[in-house]
């Protein structure tokens, strides 16, 4: 460390009036004198606010980190940053996802932070802070907040994907409008995100994976102390990190990004995963496309049987073993020379791990489902393309045919979907166009739709459904996502009409509009913009440059990095 100037010593190793600014200000908050000796001051990001409950219960972590800092020789600040909770922000969490990564890269860049822990739980906060930090690149820890422990109701376990039967039961008058709100409470009973393999799930197991967090951050509970343990090594770790000059770059290469795909694949991870590393690696300046996850995934098992792909809960996944013991499973098919944060490659971070619950982490030769991962599928109807989880989806619906309903735009959805005139059976294909990135504005999670009742009255209870919109984690379903080019800028979607037959065929990749050129051509002569264009502030911003689904959903002007110097000097 001696040999290497840390970025903070730009601040408060400076002579005269400079450095007496600098230092006296940090002063007032009781911070003494030898702090500023030259010790790496570590950063901590805190997306905790009221308002994103996964999150609520950072201010306990971010102290458990400050104690790992000053253990190892730091100098801990914490730092506020815009939080996205995912159940409350309208129109949707994902369209400030890439405003939030704005606040991260500039608040780390402007300030005398030598390395950066990053405190995230909620689905938009984790890749939103990977993807700022990675446009500073400093030496850089990931936390996750952990998930809940699952629920209990009239004894049976629950989790956040009973959200949707809850909804259909009660529709069907199968649960009473009391018991459906009695349940609420029964299911989010503890600090920590959702107790499923969702979106948040997902984007813990996505940063283990990547060698971003220290071993087990993906699964330990948020209510388990051994959470706040994890905090505090990782406090320590981070002052070690910068003393031996661990930039994201040196851990996010491209075998880290492989591994986060095929781990993804055997844990049943969200189709969000898709959308959020395609941007992370677009910040780093790693190539990869929407067809490496197709690629990485194929041939990978699910070997997480947890919800909603499965029937067990994260907390499960922990006492069985936790990530560690999952990876350890699949040591002959990823990278396990591929760096971490602690130093040790992931082969080594693995290779103690034990599996102690077959019924939670199965074997690859003995897996809970043969099919897993992100099938990508493309075609007239998403020349750029589309994914779908199969994992979550009904087997026999995976190749089928069947004639469109159309739904313009989610208002349009909403207003029709229980109309008993509406002209659908089990066989048609549900179309929801103009919730993409652009359309919506945002890309909402809101293409698993919830089928009609008159269908679910049939008993069924699945349907292929199609949309440039996403799906939260939590949900399942034989839903087609991402569908890119979305409708709004002109898409092949946004020409579909009622009663258009479409052919999905996920087993060969393709998914067709039975439509000819000609008739497409004269459609599209006749296309016109049906979506609002916003004209100020941030969406303007955002719908202006934002890019398609398949680029990872980033701004256009965001991609790459500027590193971590200071363009101009204040004083």
């Amino acid at each position: 460390m001696e040999s290497q100037k840390l970025r903070s010593q730009n601040w408060f190793g400076r002579k005269g009036k400079d450095g007496f600014i600098y230092r006296a200000w940090m002063k007032n908050q009781g911070t003494p004198p030898d702090m500023f000796d030259g010790r790496p001051v570590i950063g901590i990001c805190n997306t905790w606010s009221e308002l994103t409950p996964c999150n609520g219960h950072f201010r306990e972590l971010a102290e458990a980190v400050k104690k790992g800092v000053l253990e190892a020789g730091g100098f801990p600040v914490e730092f506020p940053v815009m939080s996205l909770g995912e159940t409350l922000i309208k129109p949707t969490a994902m369209l400030y996802r890439n405003l939030v990564s704005m606040d991260v890269e500039e608040s780390i860049r402007a300030n005398p932070i030598d390395g950066v822990v990053l405190l995230c739980s909620c689905d938009k906060t984790t890749p939103s802070l990977v993807m700022g930090a990675c446009s500073v690149n400093i030496p850089t820890l990931v936390i996750s907040g952990g998930p809940m422990l699952k629920g209990h109701w009239r004894g049976k376990d629950i989790g956040t994907s009973d959200v949707w039967r809850f909804d259909a039961a009660h529709k069907l008058g199968q649960i009473t409008a009391e018991e459906f709100v009695e349940s609420e409470a029964c299911m989010a009973r503890t600090q920590g995100h959702c107790a499923v393999m969702g979106t948040a799930s997902t984007m813990a197991v996505m940063v283990e994976a990547l060698g971003l967090s220290l071993p087990n951050n993906a699964s330990i509970p948020a209510a388990d102390a051994r959470r706040k343990v994890l905090s505090q090594l990782s406090g320590r770790r981070i002052v070690e990190m910068v003393k031996e000059d661990i930039t994201l770059d040196k851990i996010l290469t491209r075998k880290a990004f492989e591994n986060a795909i095929m781990v993804n694949a055997a844990i049943g991870g969200s189709t969000n995963f898709v959308i959020h590393l395609l941007a992370i690696a677009g910040r780093i300046g790693i190539e990869l496309n929407i067809d490496d996850f197709d690629k990485y995934s194929q041939h990978i098992p699910l070997l997480a049987n947890i919800q909603p792909s499965g029937e067990n809960y994260m907390e499960d996944l922990y006492y069985s073993g936790g990530l560690p013991a999952l990876i350890k499973e699949m040591k002959t098919i990823i990278h396990n020379d591929a760096i971490t944060v602690n130093g040790k490659t992931m082969g080594e971070n693995c290779a103690t791990a034990e599996v102690y619950d077959r019924n939670v982490i199965s074997t690859m030769e003995q897996p809970f489902k043969p099919e897993s991962g992100i099938v990508v599928v493309k075609g007239n109807l998403a020349p750029n393309g589309a994914v779908i989880k199969p994992s979550a989806a009904s087997t026999a619906l995976l190749k089928h045919s069947g004639k469109a309903v159309v739904f313009e735009n989610i208002e349009d959805y909403h207003a029709r979907i229980d109309d008993p005139l509406l002209e659908i059976d089990a066989t048609s294909i549900m179309v929801l166009k103009n919730v993409g990135p652009k359309g919506y504005p945002g890309m909402a999670e809101v293409g698993n739709m919830a089928l009609p009742k008159k269908i679910l009255e049939q008993g069924v209870t699945d349907m292929v459904r199609i949309s440039d919109g996403r799906m939260s984690g939590t949900g399942f379903g034989t839903t087609v996502l991402h569908v890119s080019p979305e409708a709004a800028v002109g898409g092949t979607l946004g020409l579909v009409q009622n009663g258009d037959i479409i052919s999905l065929d996920a087993h060969n990749r393709t998914l067709q509009l039975e439509v000819s050129e000609e008739e497409l051509a004269i459609r599209r002569a006749a296309w016109k913009q049906r979506e609002k264009m916003h004209t100020r502030g941030y969406v303007h911003l955002y719908q202006t440059h934002v890019e398609q689904a398949h680029l990872g959903a980033d701004m256009d002007f965001l991609k790459g990095g500027s590193g971590s110097e200071v363009a101009r000097d204040s004083h």
